[in-house]
Order: C-alpha cells, then structure tokens, then sequence
C-alpha cells in the first residue's frame, strides 16, 4: 500500500487537512503509517497536481491558512483501481523473530526478561487496539475515541462488515502473538 492511496481512501470519507491526515495515522491502531509528516504533505502535493484531490485555502486570521483536500473523481477512480487490484500478502518480516534466532547466546533468565518484555508490549498493543473498538473487548468499558475504520461509523452495512472484520483480523494478529510468546516461554521453562 502506497501512502498516496491511503490518503486518498481517508478523503473518500470526507475532506480533511493535512494535520488531520496526520492525526489519524498517529492515532489510529488501524490505519498506522510510518513515515513522516513532510511524505504526507509532499503526498498531499503531488495528488493535487495529478488531479486527484482538489484543495480549498481557508485563510485564518491568528494561524496560518488551512488547506482542506477533497477526492477528486478521478480520485475515486484511481481508489477503485487499487481496490480492485490483486491483493498483496502479508508482510511477515518480524525483527524480532531474527533477533531471537540467536537467543540462545543469552543465559535462561535473560532470554526469559527479552520474551516478557516482549509479551508486556504485545499485550499493550491489544489492549490500545481492543481499548478504541470496545465492542471487540466487551470487557472493556473505556471511553471510544473516534476512529476512522469503525464499523458503527460506517456509511453502509457491507463497509460496516468489512469494517468490523479488519478490526478481528487485527485483533487475531496480537492475540496469537500474545498465546504464541506465552507458549515459547512454557516451552523454555521445560526445555531447562
């Protein structure tokens, strides 16, 4: 997935400035983006000149002027296209998996400290994802806060569908992460 076409997916939704654009990859669990914020204004730039979003300058009197992007037809065609491309697999390059390739240089009760650090953050990665979409963790009570892919957001049963399954499958990726890393640490103890 380029950035260029999850900007674009996040204008079919509504228009939006580039700070907003920002806030959402930073707080979203489900739609992270990694680089920075000058790709996401350059990004911004470039579907402009290519005609893909169109932008309205709203000058302001104590900030500097905003600019708010809206999706192009055209825009909405080059979406569609990528939609409707053949899906990529999942990248299942884990840092962490090389690194422990050679765990066994480690003595037992540091191997034992590097995998519960590794289960604490993984745990708080589920918590922050299933603490957003409560209705994924109904033991969890916490306020919601707005989130751009969810299911009772939705502008149509079949989005809210896709919706809700992309939230699960996220969800699935931590929880066996989580069962996986308790596991190896079960059978280290054993392997002792």
């Amino acid at each position: 997935m380029t950035l260029e076409l999850a900007i674009l997916g996040l204008l079919s939704l509504r228009p939006q400035t580039g700070y907003d654009i920002k806030k959402i990859f930073e707080d979203s669990p489900t739609l992270y983006w990694s680089g920075s914020n000058n790709q996401i204004y350059h990004t911004l730039v470039d579907l402009h000149q290519k005609g893909l979003v169109t932008r309205e300058v709203q000058l302001q009197e104590d900030h500097p002027s905003r600019k708010i992007y809206t999706i192009t037809e055209k825009g909405l065609d080059e979406l569609k296209q990528w939609v409707q491309a053949v899906p990529e697999l999942p990248q299942l390059k884990q840092a962490f998996l090389i690194q422990l390739a050679w765990a066994d240089l480690l003595e037992p009760a540091e191997l034992d400290a590097l995998l519960e650090q590794y289960e604490e953050e993984v745990q708080m990665q589920l918590f922050l994802l299933q603490s957003a979409h409560p209705q994924n963790s109904p033991s969890l009570r916490r306020k919601r806060r707005e989130e751009y892919i969810d299911p009772a957001q939705a502008r149509t049963r079949r989005e809210a569908v896709l919706w809700g399954m992309i939230l699960e499958n996220r969800n699935g990726f931590y929880e066996n992460e989580l069962s996986w890393v308790r596991k190896l640490r079960k059978a280290l103890k054993n392997a002792s």
